[in-house]
């Protein structure tokens, strides 16, 4: 004889241990359920957590940016400074000749050049090379004898590179053929 229902009228069994096992079984379901509930919500406080300090690592980031910005010059205004004080030195003497203010301006010229050329700016003087138009701005054309053509023959105002960038271009004279 076989363990099997065989009556067509009850419902067979599959737990192993009948109405028993079905509570234990839920009972499990139940357990499963509220652990992962749990990790659910510790996932979600760690996601939440992770925004924050992403939100926050985006301020501080703005605010190094603001600051930046702001103070991107301050080591070139307190390079210039020297160069303030010798000019203002200069205008409160009261008895200086012509020689002796050329001479301060001349010592406050290669100040602030040296400043600029600390940070970057070279001037371009281009006599006697080549037009380049990425450079140089052609103001007019002169004939110059003993200079082959679109040589810059003579610099109206120095042009200025920062970084390797063209800040100014130089304003030249050109020679043109005869």
């Amino acid at each position: 004889m076989s363990n099997e229902n065989t009556d067509p009228g009850k419902p067979e069994n599959t737990a192993a241990g009948g109405p028993a096992d079905a509570e234990q079984n839920g009972d499990e379901l139940n357990k499963l359920v509220n652990e992962y509930e749990t990790k659910l919500g510790e996932m979600r406080e760690l996601l939440l957590r992770e925004r924050a300090e992403i939100e926050n690592q985006r301020k501080r980031l703005q605010r190094d940016l603001d600051q930046a910005r702001k103070f991107a010059n301050e080591r070139v205004l307190g390079d210039l400074l020297p160069v303030c004080d010798s000019l203002e030195r200069g205008l409160a003497v009261q008895t200086a000749d012509a020689a002796s203010l050329r001479e301060g301006m001349e010592l406050t010229l290669k100040a602030l050049l040296k400043v600029a050329e600390g940070n970057g700016l070279k001037p371009i003087d281009p006599v006697g090379q080549p037009f380049n138009p990425e450079q140089h701005q052609a103001v007019s054309m002169v004939e110059a004898p003993g200079t082959k053509p679109d040589t810059v023959v003579a610099v109206i105002q120095k042009g200025y590179v920062l970084n390797d960038r063209l800040l100014r271009p130089a304003l030249v004279t050109v020679s043109k053929a005869s």
